[in-house]
Protein backbone atom coordinates (compact mmCIF):
# COMPACT_ATOMS: atom_id res chain seq x y z
CA UNK A 1 0.00 0.00 0.00
CA UNK A 2 1.06 3.55 -0.72
CA UNK A 3 2.93 5.46 2.01
CA UNK A 4 0.61 8.44 1.65
CA UNK A 5 -2.41 6.18 2.25
CA UNK A 6 -0.80 4.97 5.49
CA UNK A 7 0.02 8.52 6.56
CA UNK A 8 -3.57 9.55 5.97
CA UNK A 9 -4.85 6.50 7.83
CA UNK A 10 -6.82 5.35 4.80
CA UNK A 11 -7.45 1.86 3.50
CA UNK A 12 -6.49 1.00 -0.07
CA UNK A 13 -10.11 1.60 -1.20
CA UNK A 14 -10.49 4.87 0.70
CA UNK A 15 -7.22 6.10 -0.76
CA UNK A 16 -8.46 5.34 -4.28
CA UNK A 17 -11.46 7.58 -3.66
CA UNK A 18 -9.32 10.18 -1.90
CA UNK A 19 -7.11 10.51 -4.97
CA UNK A 20 -10.25 10.75 -7.12
CA UNK A 21 -11.63 13.72 -5.18
CA UNK A 22 -8.36 15.39 -4.14
CA UNK A 23 -6.88 15.41 -7.64
CA UNK A 24 -8.42 18.78 -8.34
CA UNK A 25 -7.01 22.24 -7.66
CA UNK A 26 -10.27 24.00 -6.79
CA UNK A 27 -11.25 21.19 -4.40
CA UNK A 28 -7.88 21.46 -2.67
CA UNK A 29 -8.24 25.23 -2.40
CA UNK A 30 -11.84 25.15 -1.20
CA UNK A 31 -11.74 22.12 1.07
CA UNK A 32 -9.35 21.27 3.83
CA UNK A 33 -7.22 18.13 3.69
CA UNK A 34 -9.19 16.50 6.55
CA UNK A 35 -12.50 17.22 4.84
CA UNK A 36 -11.30 15.54 1.62
CA UNK A 37 -10.09 12.57 3.67
CA UNK A 38 -13.44 12.30 5.46
CA UNK A 39 -15.25 12.56 2.11
CA UNK A 40 -13.19 9.64 0.76
CA UNK A 41 -14.08 7.49 3.78
CA UNK A 42 -17.80 8.30 3.46
CA UNK A 43 -17.78 7.66 -0.30
CA UNK A 44 -16.12 4.28 0.28
CA UNK A 45 -18.78 3.29 2.81
CA UNK A 46 -21.68 4.44 0.64
CA UNK A 47 -20.36 2.69 -2.46
CA UNK A 48 -19.75 -0.48 -0.44
CA UNK A 49 -23.28 -0.42 0.99
CA UNK A 50 -24.80 -0.03 -2.45
CA UNK A 51 -22.55 -2.24 -4.53
CA UNK A 52 -24.00 -5.51 -5.69
CA UNK A 53 -22.38 -8.37 -7.57
CA UNK A 54 -23.32 -7.14 -11.04
CA UNK A 55 -23.71 -3.43 -10.34
CA UNK A 56 -21.15 -2.47 -12.96
CA UNK A 57 -23.44 -3.75 -15.70
CA UNK A 58 -26.81 -2.80 -14.22
CA UNK A 59 -27.60 0.71 -15.33
CA UNK A 60 -30.14 1.28 -12.53
CA UNK A 61 -27.59 0.45 -9.82
CA UNK A 62 -24.97 2.56 -11.54
CA UNK A 63 -27.43 5.48 -11.72
CA UNK A 64 -28.25 5.07 -8.02
CA UNK A 65 -24.55 5.09 -7.13
CA UNK A 66 -24.05 8.20 -9.24
CA UNK A 67 -26.79 10.00 -7.30
CA UNK A 68 -25.28 8.88 -3.98
CA UNK A 69 -21.83 10.10 -5.02
CA UNK A 70 -23.15 13.48 -6.25
CA UNK A 71 -25.19 13.98 -3.08
CA UNK A 72 -22.18 13.13 -0.92
CA UNK A 73 -19.92 15.53 -2.84
CA UNK A 74 -22.50 18.32 -2.43
CA UNK A 75 -22.94 17.51 1.25
CA UNK A 76 -19.22 17.97 1.79
CA UNK A 77 -19.09 21.25 -0.10
CA UNK A 78 -17.18 19.87 -3.08
CA UNK A 79 -16.76 22.57 -5.78
CA UNK A 80 -19.87 22.43 -8.02
CA UNK A 81 -17.87 23.03 -11.21
CA UNK A 82 -15.86 19.88 -10.54
CA UNK A 83 -18.60 17.57 -9.27
CA UNK A 84 -19.34 15.93 -12.62
CA UNK A 85 -15.70 15.01 -13.20
CA UNK A 86 -15.24 13.84 -9.60
CA UNK A 87 -18.42 11.73 -9.84
CA UNK A 88 -17.18 10.02 -13.00
CA UNK A 89 -13.73 9.47 -11.50
CA UNK A 90 -15.17 7.99 -8.30
CA UNK A 91 -17.43 5.70 -10.37
CA UNK A 92 -14.43 4.53 -12.40
CA UNK A 93 -12.48 3.86 -9.21
CA UNK A 94 -15.47 1.99 -7.81
CA UNK A 95 -15.64 -0.18 -10.92
CA UNK A 96 -11.95 -1.02 -10.61
CA UNK A 97 -12.40 -2.26 -7.07
CA UNK A 98 -15.98 -3.55 -7.45
CA UNK A 99 -14.91 -7.20 -7.33
CA UNK A 100 -13.19 -6.64 -4.01
CA UNK A 101 -16.26 -4.88 -2.59
CA UNK A 102 -18.63 -7.65 -3.61
CA UNK A 103 -16.30 -10.38 -2.36
CA UNK A 104 -16.24 -8.72 1.06
CA UNK A 105 -20.01 -8.19 1.15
Amino acid sequence: MDDEASELGLTEFEYAFYTAVADNKSAQELMQHDKLRELAVVLTERVKQNASIDWTIKESIRAKLKVIIKRTLRQYGYPPDMQKLATETVLKQAELIANEFTVEA
